[in-house]
């Protein structure tokens, strides 16, 4: 997830992020204590740009992942997490740190912190594996689209792109008679660009309208999605834009005013007050991404691993928030069958796995 500009907390509270980031950074030290063995821990870092459900979830698969392949924080591994709090100075410091030669293996979840990392560590001085990137192809690092092993022999993982169309599509079920979306994202991120081109050509195989609009700050995001919907949209879309994503909150608040549903292709956001998430499994793709993060611990040579996509599906549901739309929104019920996660009419949240469904 990639912005040039980033403006996600006002000037005060960035700088305060920045000291504290730069206490953390020299408090952080990697364990240099010896394993049962008396051998030295491998020592890993885990870099994310900010405290978003996805990028969380993601981080949490890694972890558990290493852990089921030995690899445990503290007994076998030496982990330090690093987490920029969307703040993109804090991301470059966090990146040179962790390309200081302090770490065997850096770990990023995010476009911009596998960016920021990949800059730092030109020199090649660190293996390198990422995930939770929406294109990977797209993002500046010397990766070819036509040949996925023809890629820095120090770096590697995976793409997280979901289709935005499969959720423009199943919106327009839900409403045929959908004739306006909303788009809000921040054009300065490259994955956003992604996403927002895809939505367009969607729509337009769709007759719907695509109707956009930019906010570079996430305290633009309510204003900016109250302009979206006095245009007349019917729906506003939400993609893995970090801006948008940082104030989901705010903006689902703003619809629900304007009497305008929310869904999003980045679960998962139906407890915030979505309709529906359709995208992918974070922690699945995070269990994926820790289980290469553990080859390559194991000796695996990262010029060998080609850069793939690894999105396993996840449809999340919320028919309470849903209800709240009718009779214009409805959903069909062979969709209510298919939720892994479901938030039935009367709020109660129920999971696939949970119901044996």
């Amino acid at each position: 997830m990639n912005w040039v500009t980033l403006h996600l907390r006002p000037f005060a509270l960035a700088t305060l992020l920045i000291v504290a980031a730069s206490a953390l950074l020299l408090s952080s030290e990697p364990s240099q204590k010896p394993g049962d063995d008396g051998e030295a821990l491998p020592r890993v870092a885990l870099v994310q740009i900010a405290s978003l459900q996805a990028l969380d979830d993601g981080a949490a698969g890694i972890i558990e992942r290493l852990a089921e392949r030995g690899f445990v924080d503290g007994r076998t591994l030496a982990l330090t997490q690093f987490n920029a709090q969307g703040d993109l100075p804090t991301a470059n410091d966090i990146a040179r740190r962790v390309t200081d030669g302090s770490f065997d293996l850096i770990v990023t979840v995010s476009t911009i912190s596998t960016q920021t990392v990949a800059n730092a560590n030109r020199q090649a001085r660190i293996k390198h594996v990422f995930g939770l990137i929406t294109d990977p192809f797209a993002a500046g690092l010397g990766i070819s689209r036509e040949d996925p092993l023809d890629h820095p022999s120090y770096m590697s993982g995976y793409g997280a792109l979901v289709s935005t169309a499969d959720g423009i599509l199943m919106a327009r079920r839900m409403n045929p008679g959908m004739k306006r979306l909303g788009l809000l994202w921040h054009t300065a991120e490259s994955n956003s660009q992604v996403y927002a081109e895809a939505a367009r050509l969607a729509c337009a195989d769709l007759g719907i309208e695509l109707l956009e609009a930019n906010a570079d700050t996430s305290s633009a995001v309510a204003e900016t999605s109250a302009s979206l919907i006095s245009r007349g949209v019917d729906a506003l879309i939400v993609t893995g834009d970090v801006v948008v994503l940082s104030a989901i909150n705010a903006l689902i608040k703003t619809a629900d005013k304007g009497k305008i549903p929310v869904f999003t292709v980045i679960p998962s956001s139906i407890d915030k007050g979505a309709i529906f998430d359709l995208g992918a499994n974070y922690l699945a793709i995070g269990r994926e991404i820790g289980n290469l993060a553990a080859d390559v611990l194991e000796g695996k040579d990262l010029a060998t691993v080609p850069v793939e996509n690894r999105a396993p599906p996840s449809f999340m549901l919320n028919l309470q928030a849903l209800q709240r739309f009718a009779p214009s929104w409805q959903a069909p019920e062979d969709l209510v069958e298919k939720a892994d996660v479901l938030i039935d009419e009367q709020g109660v949240r129920r999971s696939r796995d949970a119901t044996g469904d």
